[in-house]
């Protein structure tokens, strides 16, 4: 156990670990984005259709902030961006918890969405920045493990305050921001690089998101991931095909449990299996993985069966999960991370929207039998489109890794 620990997580700088910790102790109070269509409806007693559009205001919110927050790690630093998103999320938070108010509500959910957005693209950015190209794998993943763990206690104690005291909900969440904030403040340095580093900025930038638009390559990647995050997302219609199964609703748990408890057991295991092997080809594998958990549901009919098929895909996303986030940094340019880890997040908020409201459109029309097959259809071609893209990503991270040319030296002047 030690030795795999030292492979694990062994060799990597102080700086991370901080971040490590920071990532999970604000996961474990990111009680509000969990609860948050509960508390509007038990509590607040709105209409579950305004609940629903509260939300998507903080996904949208979301989306926008991760734009934002990218250029703003990339102009002014990465603290400045990480430090301002945790410490406006914390005040927008404690003020949610204390207005009735349906339509500042929804302003404040926004901005909490915006805000929360803002410190992620720097965040990833700085994470990269610290740790060498060889780690950045492992690196990403033990990062991605602290999020499940977080997550996974946050649901449970969310469940516990909010029958305690639903303003507790906001009051801790609001505590942890700035904890995180307090923690990045004294232990976590500037970690963008400097001009002497990464060289003067082509004429085409100037520090907008154009470059990033502009990257063929990286879009389609964007593209391709946020279309296999899509299936993931739409595994919300889950009850409805228990309970066309005729199996209880209350079943749903149980079998999405399996999602979270792998990839917290199981989840530091994978680096060492991917590691060596061409990302877009990981990448591809995943999607067929993901494919045949989704295609297995259409067979589903009893729980153990549902719980077989969500152990399946799951496997897809931690085989998936950290290849993609090895590869963004890989197509990222040193001087540019932060803006292309701001788009990067673009993919997962637009299947954070589409999943739910596609799954629903289908099923609704079609039946979740339609669902789930269309789902697997929809990951093959992702599994396509991430190998028939392979070349061209081998070749832009090539020319990535060429350094800048030195500057000339000036000639001496005659005499």
């Amino acid at each position: 156990m030690a030795t795999w620990w030292r492979q694990t997580g062994g060799g990597l700088p102080r700086t991370f670990w901080y971040l490590w910790t920071a990532t999970l102790i604000n996961r474990l109070g990111g009680f509000v984005a969990i609860y948050l269509g509960v508390y509007l409806v038990s509590v607040r007693h709105f209409d579950p259709s305004y609940a629903g559009v509260v939300i998507g205001l903080h996904g949208a919110g979301s989306a926008l902030g991760t734009l934002l927050g990218g250029i703003i790690a990339d102009r002014w630093g990465r603290r400045p961006a990480m430090l301002a998103g945790n410490v406006s999320a914390a005040v927008t938070a404690a003020a949610l918890g204390l207005t009735g108010h349906p339509v500042a509500i929804a302003a404040l959910t926004l901005s909490l969405g915006l805000f929360l957005g803002v410190a992620r693209p720097a965040f990833t950015a700085t994470i990269i920045d610290v740790v060498g190209d060889r780690d950045r794998l492992r690196a990403l993943t033990l990062n991605y493990w602290a999020i499940n763990i977080g997550f996974s206690v946050a649901a449970t104690l969310a469940g516990v305050l909010i029958r305690a005291d639903p303003v507790l909900l906001f009051v801790v969440n609001a505590a942890v921001l700035l904890g995180t904030a307090a923690l990045i403040a004294v232990k976590v340095p500037e970690s963008r690089p400097a001009p002497e580093v990464v060289g003067p900025r082509a004429p085409a930038d100037r520090g907008g998101l154009g470059t990033v638009l502009r990257d063929r390559v990286f879009l389609t990647f964007t593209a391709l991931t946020g279309l296999i995050w899509l299936c993931i997302e739409a595994d919300v219609m889950l009850p409805v095909a228990l309970q066309a199964d005729g199996l209880p609703a209350s079943a749903y748990g149980p079998v999405i449990a399996v999602n979270g408890l792998m990839i917290v057991v199981g989840q530091l295991f994978v680096p060492r299996l991917v590691a060596r092997f061409d990302r877009s080809r990981t990448i591809a594998l995943a999607a067929v993985v993901i494919g045949a958990g989704f295609a297995l549901t259409a067979l589903a009919d009893t729980v153990w069966f549902y719980a077989g098929t969500v152990m399946v895909w799951t496997l897809g996303e931690m085989l998936m999960t950290p290849a993609n986030s090895a590869l963004t940094a890989d197509l990222s340019p040193t001087a540019q991370r932060g803006r292309y880890q701001g788009v990067y997040s673009l993919g997962y908020a637009f299947a954070s929207f589409a999943g739910p409201t596609v799954g629903g459109l289908v099923t609704g029309r079609f039946g979740d039998t339609a669902l789930w097959l269309g789902l697997a259809g929809l990951a093959l071609l992702v599994a396509l489109g991430n190998l028939l893209a392979g070349p061209a990503r081998t070749r832009r991270i090539a020319a990535l890794r060429v350094p800048a040319p030195a500057p000339a030296r000036p000639e001496p002047a005659p005499v």
